[in-house]
């Protein structure tokens, strides 16, 4: 009975998670089409496995090549639209756990960087089937939020992961307001 409450916990925090990320992505400023093409510090993903397989096997080669997939497509999307991204340090990188969930050591980076933005992202796995993606984009100079967003996704592999992030680029951080 314990391990079926563990899995409920889970299930229960990814979707406050998921509520609270989309009402983020929601309620922050529409300005637009997003934020303008500039320079952008890309921190990539943060991978956070709350499934009962991450805690009995751990991370998965598959998914640590999915990951890196994924940080591809946004960065080619990004620079699609105009971003210039670059690369953070590694050493300062190696001292911070989520650079999504800082505490602005991401925005201070990328400022003491010369940039505009902070852009990072979190891969949640609650299983196998359910998995949430979010992105977030910073302001470097202040540290807010400029645009966020999470979408859900069904299934654990490569064309689920390229098509969640792409609909949540196209159709949540870059989405034209609607009049």
């Amino acid at each position: 009975m314990i391990p079926a409450m563990a899995f409920l916990r889970h299930i229960l925090i990814a979707c406050a998670v998921t509520l609270t990320l989309a009402g983020i992505g929601a309620a922050g400023p529409l300005h637009g089409a997003g934020p303008a093409p500039d320079s952008a510090v890309w921190f990539g993903l943060y991978f956070i496995d709350t499934s009962t397989e991450g805690a009995i096997n751990g991370v998965r080669e598959d998914e640590t090549l999915r990951i890196e997939m994924a940080e591809d497509v946004i960065a080619e999307d990004l620079q699609a639209r105009g971003f210039t991204l670059i690369e953070p340090p590694a050493d300062q990188v190696a001292q911070i756990r989520n650079p999504s969930q800082s505490n602005g050591s991401d925005s201070r980076i990328a400022r003491e960087m010369g940039a505009t933005y902070a852009i990072s992202g979190e891969v949640q796995k609650v299983s196998n089937l359910i998995l949430s993606l979010n992105l977030y984009i910073r302001e470097a100079a202040s540290g807010e939020i400029v645009r966020a967003g999470t979408v859900d996704i069904r299934g654990n592999n490569d064309e689920s992961f390229r098509r969640g992030y792409r609909y949540l680029l196209k159709n949540i951080i870059f989405r034209e307001e609607q009049g």
